[in-house]
Formats: structure tokens, C-alpha cells, sequence
């Protein structure tokens, strides 16, 4: 457990820790429950709870009767008090959300991606996306603490920038879009790979701590997984870390473009469920942003009984559990999420057949066995994430924070 201080030099982490701390109780914590459980005094912590009331991110409960003396005032989070915008950009669908201080949605809106859109044009659209929804969500300007945002990678999110995503268009290649919305909108702006950003936003709501070790695995145009250790989302060196598409899943599947045959990612491409399904010929590629739509009728005919359909899913399913135990077996988490654009789609026909073949696997090293859930944010997972991203900064206490920046001398 995280303990605070009473120095004055970090009023700011104190404030941060016990505001997390109140974030994790839905019920609400009193003072005293405060005080024992992060070290601090009476009068820091009154301090400290003060602050917070007044400027509104916490509120005061009820007073419970308890046994004899004062009754306790229990301190609860306003999940209304600020927010966070979150931005996702897939291949197959761009979403942006708004959500509050809990993680919970309040505006979300999905469109199909312009191909032939301008830089100018793509950081207006956003722009004018955000607007619309902090009206409709009816939060102010005031109140947003930032933006996420979530892309493919490969990127570089220290400095916001977009280098290569393979499965975006050119125009987006080596896009300063951090930089760019937030000149344009004047807020923080973070920018994030997407796996990662759906990790974190699985994590934030995790009341239960289920998740502190865990894989998420994220499914749309492309595949990937994020990471979990200990309550803490892997990032990696340079941020990209979540890659897995070239695990080779099925040894004389299709053919990769990195030359093996196959790879995760051509093992369940989108395009070769069309194909195996029966919905398109394979003559034509199908453009990213029409394979949502192709991928309902996919869906809609395996859950209607048509069994070369239904096949297709269901190995998709099986291809991607080889990929989860692989993967588990490395990081023995135990705990698997699947989510996505896409999966969301396809889940009701290829979950069951995800679990079953990672239950029935001989190749698993756990001695627990895995459990697989489905998302808690579904199709909204990576732009949910990207905002609580957000929410993560400003709200999460983190011991680095303490340290004492040095001067050259």
C-alpha cells in the first residue's frame, strides 16, 4: 500500500493519493479510514480532503452512525466533476468518447475513416468531432482534463507522433498528431498505442483487481495484445510494445507478408474470414474502412445457421487461442480479455470457440488454468482507454513523482 507524507514539498502526491483512494471506494471513505490507510495526519489529511471538496472532484456523503461519538462523513468521488476525451484510430473505424472520472462513457460517437481526407482536414474533423460531443455529454470546455489519443503503431508517444502504422493511410505516416490537436484545441494531448491505451482503460475498470496481471487482446483491422504486471500496463522501451502478430498459429496457413505462413495476424485477417466465410469472392481487397460491415454479414450468416460461416469464425477463434496460450506461457497471467472494433462483431460465434481451445490446450504451462473475458468497454476499448489515459494522470499517485529534478551545474 502506498503510504504519503507530510511534507509540504508534496501536497500535490498526497492530494493525488488520496483522491485515488477515494476513486476505489464506490461507497465512499471517511477521514479516519483515509488517515490509517495512507500514514498521514489528521490535519494534513483534513487538509487535504478539504482541498479536494473545494475544488470539486470530491463530495461529501452521508454521515453514517456507527457506534458511539461523531458520526463519519464518508467522502465520495463526483464522477461529474471533470473529464477526459479519448480518440481512436483504426483502420476500420475511428471512435471518440467522452467519459467521466469513473471511465464510464457519456458521449461516444463512430465513423467510417476518410482515405482521401487532407492533414488539415483530419485534425479539423477530430476537432470538430470533440466539440460536438462535450455538448451532447453536456460537459464544459472547463471540465475536460485532456485527450487521448489511441493509434497503431509503430509511433513515438513521448513526442506524439505517428511514424509508419502499417494499416493507415500514407497521409497519416510520420503525423505530428499530438502536437497538432493540441495547438488546435489548446488541451494536454497524449498519444498512446492502441493496445496499450485499451489495457489501461480495462484496468481503470477493474474495481475487483482482477486485472493487475493480465493480457488484453485487441481485435480489428489488425491484432495486438496489451499488457498488464502488476497493475501496470508493459509500454515497453520506445512505447510499442503489444506486436504479435507474426506468432505463427497455424504452420501451413496463409502465406504473410513478412514471408512465413501462417502469422497471427494473416490467420484471422478480417479479409480471409470473408473469404473462408463465403461473404466475398477474394478477387477484389476489401477496403479497411468497409470491413465492419462485410463482418456483420459474416456474423449475421454464421449465427443464422450458415455453417461455412459459422467454420470460418470458429477458427478464427481456435487460431487465436494458440496465440493467448503462447503468450500466457510467457507472461503466466492467467487472465486473458478479448476486445475490439471487430471482435465485438464476431464474439458471439468465435468466443466459445476461443475458450474451448484454450481449455483444451496441451501446449498451456499455467497451473491455473486461463480464464478468458470478454471486454468491459467492447468496441469503445481503445478510445475508453486513450481517455483514461487522462484520468490515469491526473489521478494515479506515482513515487517517481517525488523525486527531485537536478540541475546541470
Amino acid at each position: 500500500m502506498r503510504r504519503g507524507s507530510n511534507l509540504p514539498a508534496v501536497g500535490t502526491y498526497n492530494q493525488t493519493l488520496v483522491l485515488d483512494l477515494i476513486r476505489r471506494s464506490p461507497e465512499g471513505i471517511s477521514r479516519i479510514e483515509l488517515a490509517a490507510r495512507t500514514g498521514l495526519s489528521a490535519q494534513t489529511l483534513s487538509n487535504v480532503a478539504r482541498r479536494l471538496v473545494a475544488e470539486g472532484w470530491v463530495r461529501e456523503g452521508t454521515p453514517v452512525v456507527s457506534g458511539p461519538g461523531k458520526p463519519r462523513t464518508p467522502l465520495q468521488l463526483d464522477p461529474a466533476a471533470r473529464c477526459a476525451v479519448g480518440i481512436h484510430l483504426d483502420p476500420a473505424v475511428e471512435t471518440v468518447v467522452v467519459v467521466d472520472l469513473l471511465g464510464h462513457v457519456v458521449a461516444q460517437t463512430e465513423r467510417t475513416p476518410r482515405p482521401d481526407a487532407t492533414r488539415d482536414q483530419i485534425v479539423a474533423d477530430l476537432v470538430g468531432t470533440v466539440e460536438s460531443l462535450l455538448v451532447e455529454g453536456g460537459r464544459s470546455r472547463a471540465s475536460v482534463l485532456g485527450i487521448g489519443v489511441a493509434a497503431p503503431g509503430p509511433l513515438d508517444a513521448e513526442a506524439g507522433i505517428l511514424f509508419e502504422p502499417p494499416l493507415l493511410p500514407p497521409i497519416w505516416h510520420d503525423l505530428a498528431l499530438g502536437p497538432l490537436l493540441h495547438e488546435a484545441t489548446g488541451l494536454p494531448t497524449t498519444v498512446e498505442k492502441d493496445v496499450v491505451a485499451a489495457m489501461v482503460g480495462e484496468l481503470w475498470r477493474d474495481a475487483a483487481q482482477e486485472l493487475q496481471d493480465s493480457i488484453f487482446v485487441y481485435y480489428g483491422a489488425g491484432v495486438g495484445v496489451g499488457l498488464a504486471v502488476d497493475g501496470t500496463p508493459i509500454r515497453g522501451r520506445t512505447g510499442n510494445a503489444g506486436d504479435v502478430a507474426h506468432l505463427v498459429v497455424e504452420p501451413n496457413g496463409p502465406m504473410c507478408g513478412c514471408g512465413q505462413r501462417g502469422c497471427l495476424g494473416a490467420a484471422i485477417a478480417p479479409e480471409r474470414l470473408l473469404v473462408d466465410g463465403g461473404v466475398i469472392d477474394g478477387a477484389e481487397p476489401v477496403a479497411a474502412p468497409a470491413l465492419r460491415e462485410r463482418l456483420r454479414e459474416l456474423a449475421s450468416r454464421a449465427g443464422g445457421g450458415d455453417e461455412r460461416a459459422a467454420a470460418a469464425v470458429r477458427r478464427a477463434g481456435s487460431s487465436l487461442a494458440r496465440a493467448v496460450v503462447q503468450i500466457n506461457n510467457l507472461l503466466d497471467a492467467d487472465v486473458v480479455v478479448v476486445g475490439g472494433p471487430l471482435w465485438t462483431l464476431l464474439s458471439a460465434s468465435a468466443s466459445s470457440a476461443l475458450s474451448d481451445a484454450v481449455a483444451a490446450s496441451t501446449e498451456t504451462a499455467t497451473v491455473r488454468g486461463i480464464r478468458v473475458l470478454e471486454s468491459a468497454l467492447a468496441t469503445d476499448a481503445a478510445a475508453a482507454g486513450a481517455a483514461c489515459l487522462v484520468l490515469d494522470a491526473a489521478m494515479t499517485p506515482r513515487p517517481t513523482d517525488l523525486m527531485i529534478a537536478g540541475t546541470a551545474g
